[in-house]
């Protein structure tokens, strides 16, 4: 039988197979994957190839730029600083400077007590004064038997508390006149007990323009210490007139005249502190 030209039979009579078109067509999306991840694959690539050239654009523009910066990498260095001198600081004593010493302190004590002492170092001036009443000075005497300047019963409380010199001076105003007698003692406690242990007196010290007195005739005394020093005063009238309790003249003299005696044993004090002082100072 025959189905005529165009049947379903090629030229030569062989049979042709049907094509396969499942297998084409897979075949064909493969190739379009392929494509595709070739695409995607050089859009990579050439991100990578542009994110170079970016990069070495960077590193030859750092490169260049080492030239300018050059400068600050070599810039001077800085002068070096002198070094802390090596002399060491003052360092300060934490022990507080001794207390200057104090006026009574020196002259309560013959250790401390050195400066020069005769009657005329103890009373230098020529006239004494107090209040507008001025004293001519007159006979002055020192011994060291201090007995041997007493009378009474003066002597043996001088002796007894260790007498070491008595000191005396007379001073005299319009027919009154006044012996001041000083006792020097080792220390403050034996002037304290002379003092206490009074007994007239010491004896009055005529001479250089002024007569005996108060020998034969009552008269003023007192008694009294500062320091190491005690002191005495007799005081009465050149006439030989007798001393009444009611007087006050021969009573103000004698009064005047230890007042005066007490400012010389403490301006003795005074001159020899500030002497330490500005020594230590």
């Amino acid at each position: 039988m025959s189905f005529g030209q165009g049947g379903p039979y090629g030229p030569g009579g062989s049979r042709q197979s049907t094509p396969d078109w499942a297998a084409m067509a897979d075949h064909t999306a493969a190739r379009g994957r392929r494509r595709r991840w070739l695409f995607v694959g050089g859009a990579v690539l050439a991100t990578a190839a542009v994110g170079a050239m970016v990069a070495t654009a960077v590193v030859s523009s750092n490169d260049k730029g080492k030239s300018s910066d050059d400068s600050a990498n070599h810039l001077p260095s800085q002068p070096t600083l002198p070094r802390e001198s090596e002399t060491p600081e003052p360092s300060f004593s934490n022990v507080a400077p001794p207390a200057p010493p104090k006026p009574l302190d020196i002259i309560s004590d013959a250790k401390r007590d050195k400066a020069p002492l005769s009657a005329r170092t103890l009373f230098p001036d020529e006239e004494a004064a107090k209040e507008g009443r001025s004293y001519a000075k007159g006979a002055t005497a020192s011994t060291a038997s201090c007995a041997a300047g007493t009378q009474g019963g003066l002597g043996s409380v001088l002796n007894g508390n260790g007498c070491r010199k008595l000191l005396r001076a007379t001073f005299s105003r319009d027919g009154v006149a006044v012996t001041v007698g000083v006792a020097v003692f080792d220390g403050r406690a034996d002037a304290e007990k002379a003092k206490d242990g009074y007994k007239p007196n010491v004896a009055s010290l005529p001479g250089s323009g002024v007569p005996s007195f108060c020998r034969q005739t009552a008269c003023r005394t007192s008694a009294n210490a500062i320091g190491r020093y005690a002191y005495f005063t007799i005081s009465g009238y050149t006439s030989g007139k007798k001393v009444t309790t009611s007087d006050t003249e021969a009573l103000q003299a004698g009064r005047d005249m230890a007042d005066y005696t007490f400012l010389r044993i403490l301006a003795r004090g005074n001159a020899q502190a500030s002497a330490a002082a500005g020594s230590t100072g």
